[in-house]
């Protein structure tokens, strides 16, 4: 929990492998998730560009490059709590609470290089290094501690008890700084008579400098780049506040919206803080040098932001800002770019509807942490269906109190978009924002033929859509949905309507169909359809068997069938799956024909019904039959009612 340093050897290292990187232009912004369920500590080793997360609940130090990408998990620390980078980046030290010992990592190779054991229950929690030596605060509420882990000797050895007369409520959460030797900085954070201590270690042995109450329940400090002051996120008092070491008086306040939770500073003295944000206002803040100055403010998190250990640091070269917001499932990892800059906020407020050829007038907003002055440029693009990729509209300067308006005439209907960019400066981001109208265009007449017309199975049959005027745009697409579920709308055929406006395709007519014309627009004419529906009969005959002839009665034919003779009916029909046919079965008396059996039967996958018709029994009876597809009735709806013709037969003896 405390700032990085490192020596002037490594930072040239650092500066010299990452000239290359400056070639490239700067990267956005990253957001991204990641498996850290509550980070109690967060390190950045600029040697090798990677972040270490200790994850107290999860036994493990989660290992990320500069986007947040895991790229390595180490294992077995349980309750590992605070980590500690050496001076050369070359080892990484953890406290490991759970084992009652202090571990360290080879940084290059992420395997584990030594252990320091603190001793049984000690609990070590809290790390500074300073001077060749491991400091840690141990212990659990008031049987905590500060001890020294001394990595100058040969075989390193532990001391415990160098409180120097000082009763913890809690283990110490320890800073120090290789610009201010021979200094180690412990906080009393667990209660509220908790006090700053500032120790002389010198002499290897502590002795307390000068120690002042502040108010206790620090959640976070820093040093700065000097290691002369600390600035100290404490609850309630809604500011961080700096401290001169030297003495303990105070420097300077930041002040914030709400609770501080974490902070971090960078070589050049910039100060970043995370704040609970229990309003959704903002919850990372940035401070300028110049106390006159505002924060740059940003919301990272819609969310409360984590209130428990380290979760914020700056890169080693101070451009970035390196934030986790959430927790458990729903930790994030933030990498802020541009961390000094104020976020600019822009608004664009077109109206809803407008006149094409007639001016309209669109407003907006351009506000920040940093207020940009009265003209200040913006950059205006219109984009409609005449300009797909964008025109330009030059820029429109800003107006006082940071609104500003211009006025435009579009040439085009539609939907016609205008986009306001503000392309940022040395204080502020680049942000963009936009706004449609809906302006008006002429509506067209467009006609399609057939509708409600019912034709023979399979006729060919000509269909025609009409386009009126139009501006541009003289295309015309024709689509057919045929009746059933199996056979989906199809674009049929597109093209320019010819002189008369006509484009025609012809269909084949084996079932219901909708026939959709479409106009689909220009900059003056508006996007139009129309629809017609025409219908398909199936195709039906049907044909009787085991007569033993035809003859006439009056002017119709009839066959002959003996009195005992079955008479086998045998239709064919298009075939549907599921389908039925309808027989109907009549009987002549008297000069009219009255039915006697009405009933479906169902067509085999050949489109073919036989029906036994039975026999009469009796000489003298006329009868006649007839096959039928009743749309609905017959099992489908992908046709439409189509009767066959009557087929009459005679008993006789």
């Amino acid at each position: 929990m405390h700032r990085r340093t490192l020596t002037a050897a490594t930072t040239l290292a650092i500066v010299l492998g990452s000239v290359a990187l400056n070639t490239t232009p700067a990267t956005a912004d990253t957001s991204r998730p990641i498996a850290v369920s509550d980070a109690d500590d967060t390190v950045v080793d600029g040697l090798h560009r990677q972040l270490y997360f200790s994850d107290r609940y999860q036994n493990r130090i989660v290992v990320t490059d500069y986007t947040g990408k895991v790229t390595a998990t180490l294992t077995d620390l349980p309750q590992v709590r605070d980590l500690e980078l050496s001076p050369d980046s070359g080892t990484l030290y953890a406290a490991v609470q759970g084992a009652d010992k202090i571990v360290a990592f080879d940084t290059a190779t992420l395997t584990r290089s030594a252990e320091y054991p603190t001793g049984e229950k000690t609990a070590p929690s809290r790390l500074a290094y300073a001077e060749g030596k491991l400091w840690f605060g141990y212990g659990d509420q008031w049987d905590s501690g500060l001890g020294v882990v001394d990595l100058t000797a040969q075989s390193p050895t532990v001391t415990l008890d160098l409180a120097a007369g000082h009763d913890f409520a809690t283990p110490p959460e320890l800073y120090a700084d290789p610009d201010n030797p021979g200094t180690l900085l412990a906080l009393d954070s667990g209660i509220s008579s908790g006090p700053i201590i500032v120790y002389d270690i010198s002499t290897g042995t502590p002795a307390i400098r000068v120690s002042a109450n502040k108010g206790g329940f620090y959640n976070d400090a820093a040093l700065t780049p000097d290691g002369q002051n600390v600035v100290v996120a404490g609850p309630g008092n809604r500011a961080l506040t700096e401290y001169r070491l030297s003495d303990l008086e105070q420097v300077r306040t930041y002040p914030v919206a709400s609770e501080p939770e974490t902070v971090s500073i960078a070589e050049d003295g910039t100060v970043a803080a995370t704040v609970l944000d229990t309003d959704d206002l903002g919850d990372t803040y940035v401070f300028s040098n110049d106390p006159g100055r505002p924060p740059s403010i940003r919301n990272l998190s819609s969310g409360w932001m984590p209130w428990f250990g380290h979760s914020m640091n700056w890169s080693h070269d101070g451009t970035q800002l390196f934030v986790l917001t959430g927790s458990n499932d729903s930790t994030r990892f933030h990498a802020v770019d541009t961390p000094r800059k104020y976020v600019a906020r822009l608004t664009v407020d077109a109206p809803a509807t407008a006149t094409r050829a007639k001016p309209l007038t669109v407003k907006g907003s351009l506000t920040s942490g940093l207020a940009l002055p009265a003209g200040t440029p913006l950059a205006v693009t219109r984009t409609d269906v005449e300009s797909p990729n964008g025109k330009s509209l030059g820029t429109k300067p800003l107006g006082s109190g940071g609104s500003f308006s211009f006025t435009d005439t579009p040439p085009a209907g539609g939907a016609v978009k205008y986009t306001v960019t503000y392309a940022g400066d040395a204080s502020h981001t680049t942000v963009t924002a936009s706004d449609t109208a809906t302006v008006s265009r002429a509506t067209p007449s467009l006609t399609l033929n057939n509708n409600g017309k019912l034709y023979a199975y399979g006729a060919d049959i000509a269909f025609t859509a009409r386009l009126g005027t139009t501006y541009t745009n003289r295309s015309v697409e024709i689509w057919a949905d045929p009746a059933g579920a199996d056979k989906p709308k199809k674009l049929v055929k597109t093209g320019k309507v010819n002189s008369s406006g006509n484009l025609s395709v012809t269909l084949d007519m084996s079932r219901d169909t909708t026939i959709t014309a479409v106009f689909k627009g220009d900059a003056r004419y508006a996007p139009k359809s129309v629809s017609a529906t025409a219908y398909a009969k199936v195709k039906v005959s049907t044909t009787l068997s085991r007569h033993y002839k035809t003859g006439k009665i009056g002017n119709t034919t009839y066959q002959y069938f003996h009195k005992n003779t079955d008479v086998i009916c045998t239709t064919t029909m298009s075939y549907y799956k599921g389908r039925m046919q309808r027989i109907q079965l009549q009987v002549y008396s008297g000069g009219k024909w009255y039915d006697t059996a009405t009933q479906y039967f169902a067509l085999s996958t050949n489109g073919k019904s036989v029906v036994n018709l039975g026999h009469a029994g009796q000489s003298g009876i006329r009868a006649r039959v007839r096959s039928s597809y009743i749309d609905r009735s017959s099992g489908d709806t992908v046709n439409s009612t189509t009767h066959g013709a009557w087929k009459y037969f005679y008993f006789s003896n």
